[in-house]
């Protein structure tokens, strides 16, 4: 009968403890090493002007130091990690002592070299023999169990027939049978203890496992793509379509799935704060549709940023909106998608606008000047430029609005300038591999664009969006949209490449015959004022106007040949037809045997019989021959 093993349980234990041990100390180092050594360009806490000063230091206080290890999942994960590493480490000090595994050497248990002479080997067995020796150390196993290992090893240095089943099997009692047990602790077997273990199984198997298993599932089917809730998708197919304008789009943001429970007001006077609140940004706003307090509050923080006025906000409503803002740009993208499904360009580029002005704090109205650091209205009144571009174009010492700022202040918008896009964008359709440039209705087309950043030089990229502002670090990217003129999308991507050159190709099929106009966008994400829209022109021919397709003779005889598959099946049905036929052979063998005698036959039959009879009379007993004569009197008759 099988036993029950404690120390194949332990290194069952140890191999499942690592598999968990390991990961989560990765884990935890890397958090550790990122919240105490990480650079501020990883973490995106850089200050190029003197704007982002404040944003960079807030992002070095919030993403680093121990303080951000201070979430309840890393700190649980923690604990749990420490009390299984410790449990590791007693089974291994465990596994180590009392291992039936551990390979036997006398010369480790005796505490000598293993070229030790004879009188080393007797002198220290006598030594440790006195320190174990059952008799000094009564109700002690530890040291019996000692003592008897250093005879074992003392009898196989001395006995020669031990020295030599040592050497040969590692042990000096010779070769050992093979033991097979369970490795499972012996306590499960202690019937003082079995109350114990079946409640135990109970709550694992009952309580703690399906907990578990309900918990992940629960969790993770929440989210879908862009890890985006189900929700907060049926929400935004709920709300947008192809007649969205942009400043409905605050509400819709506001209501997704993932602000729900953290923008619910919880007492009076944050429903109080909201309405203050709302009354300053009233003006700015698009009548709510909904007036449910969760999307209101959102509606009204995010027009708060909107419009710059943060500042009347308190500290948990900050927290609130950071939070808001910190998710906007999946949630954006997701709005994005969902566009994208509906087949409403109109309604993505918006998307892509309001984008624009949640990470620039700017809002319908306000010109794209203020996208510069320390610009108000106050600055705009005295600049000729109509847009930030043509601004950017001017000359340094010759631009308009700076005559009230400091050295330090220019600088910062003159670096500004050079930070901010500078893109031209090319087009061009065709076919591959196509022996002419003509496009003929069905062949698939490709659309290549080509973005090239002026900005920048031969090699470097882009780096993070300039955007004081907004609270979390923002890489450049920039949308390609393709539709027609109707405000259907063929194509729409978002291209995060930073290099100076970045190349994307739109693949769809060319429309029947005729000549097409499609609108190409090319829309940043982060920066307003920088966008390109251009046409592109298509012109299809009719697919019957192509030369014939002649084929090869050595191409139609690879058509003519049948496949493996065909072969495999043909041989199936020839198997199948032969043991019909035989299966027809041995019907047709058995209707004879059992089919109706004719009148000739019955006669030949009486005669045959008539002749047996005389035979059997006269004692002929050839009854061969007298077969052979009965036929040859019927043939004759």
């Amino acid at each position: 009968m099988l036993q029950y093993d404690d120390s194949a349980f332990y290194f069952f234990a140890l191999s499942s403890i690592i598999f968990y041990i390991v990961p989560s100390w990765y884990s935890i180092i890397k958090k550790v090493s990122a919240a105490l050594f990480s650079s501020d360009e990883s973490i995106g806490a850089i200050s190029r002007t003197t704007a982002e000063e404040k944003k960079a230091a807030d992002l070095k206080k919030n993403s680093k130091g121990l303080k951000t290890l201070s979430s309840t999942g890393f700190i649980v994960n923690f604990v749990i990690t420490l009390g299984l590493s410790a449990l590791f480490l007693w089974l291994y000090l465990s596994v180590q002592s009392n291992g039936e595994v551990n390979s036997f050497d006398p010369f480790t248990i005796l505490g000598i070299d293993s070229g030790a002479d004879l009188k080393e080997i007797k002198k220290a067995y006598k030594k440790m023999s006195l320190k174990f020796h059952p008799d000094k150390n009564p109700n002690n196993p530890q040291a019996e169990a000692t003592f008897m290992m250093v005879a074992k090893a003392y009898e196989a240095l001395v006995d020669p027939i031990a020295k030599e089943n040592y050497e040969k099997y590692g042990n000096p009692d010779g070769k050992q049978s093979l033991a097979v047990s369970i490795g499972l602790p012996e306590f499960l077997l202690d019937t003082a203890n079995r109350n114990l273990v079946l409640v135990a199984y109970l709550i694992i198997m009952v309580g703690v496992i399906p907990f578990a298993v309900w918990s992940y599932y629960s969790n993770s089917s929440k989210f879908g793509e862009k890890d985006v809730m189900y929700d907060s998708y049926a929400w935004f197919h709920h709300n947008l379509n192809e007649h969205t304008l942009v400043k409905t789009l605050p509400e819709t943001l506001a209501g997704s799935a993932e602000f729900r429970q953290r923008n619910m007001p919880k007492t009076q006077a944050d429903k109080e704060e909201i309405a203050k609140i709302l009354n300053k940004v009233r003006s700015h706003m698009n009548k709510p549709s909904y007036n449910h307090p969760v999307v209101l509050k959102g509606n009204v923080l995010l027009h708060a940023h909107l419009t710059r006025q943060t500042d009347v906000l308190s500290e948990a409503s900050k927290e609130d909106l950071k939070y808001m803002l910190r998710y906007s740009s999946s949630l954006v993208d997701a709005m994005i998608s969902v566009c994208k499904h509906q087949e409403s360009l109109g309604a993505a580029l918006n998307c892509i606008k309001f984008s624009q002005f949640m990470v620039q704090a700017m809002w319908l109205k306000d010109s794209e000047l203020l996208q510069l650091p320390h610009f108000t209205e106050n600055e705009i009144k005295h600049v000729v430029a109509k847009n930030i571009a043509e601004y950017m174009k001017v000359p340094n010492g010759q631009k308009k609005g700076l005559k009230d700022f400091t050295e330090e202040q220019k600088q910062d918008v003159f670096k500004t300038c050079r930070l901010l896009p500078d893109i031209t964008v090319e087009s061009k359709v065709f076919v591959d591999d196509d022996e002419d440039d003509k496009v003929y209705e069905g062949d698939l087309c490709t659309v290549l664009v080509t973005l090239n950043r002026n900005n920048l030089a031969k090699g470097e990229k882009a780096g993070l969006v300039h955007a004081p502002r907004f609270p979390y670090p923002r890489r450049e990217a920039w949308w390609i949209a393709l539709g027609t003129k109707e405000g259907k999308i063929i194509s729409i991507d978002k291209i995060t490449n930073p290099s100076k050159v970045v190349e994307h190709k739109i693949k769809f099929l060319a429309p029947r015959k005729g000549t097409y106009e499609f609108d190409l966008y090319v829309m940043s994400n982060a920066y307003i004022g920088f966008d390109h829209k251009m046409s592109v022109e298509l012109t299809t021919l009719d697919a019957s106007s192509l030369p014939e397709y002649k084929v090869h003779p050595d191409d139609a005889e690879l058509d003519d040949e049948p496949t493996l598959f065909e072969e495999m099946m043909n041989a199936n049905i020839e198997d199948d037809s032969d043991s019909e036929e035989e299966e027809d052979s041995d019907e047709e063998e058995q209707e004879e045997g059992i089919r109706e005698l004719s009148a000739a036959e019955k006669k030949k039959l009486e005669l045959q019989n008539a002749r047996k009879k005389a035979a059997s009379a006269a004692g002929d007993d050839s009854d061969d021959d007298d077969d052979d004569e009965v036929e040859e009197v019927y043939n004759d008759k």
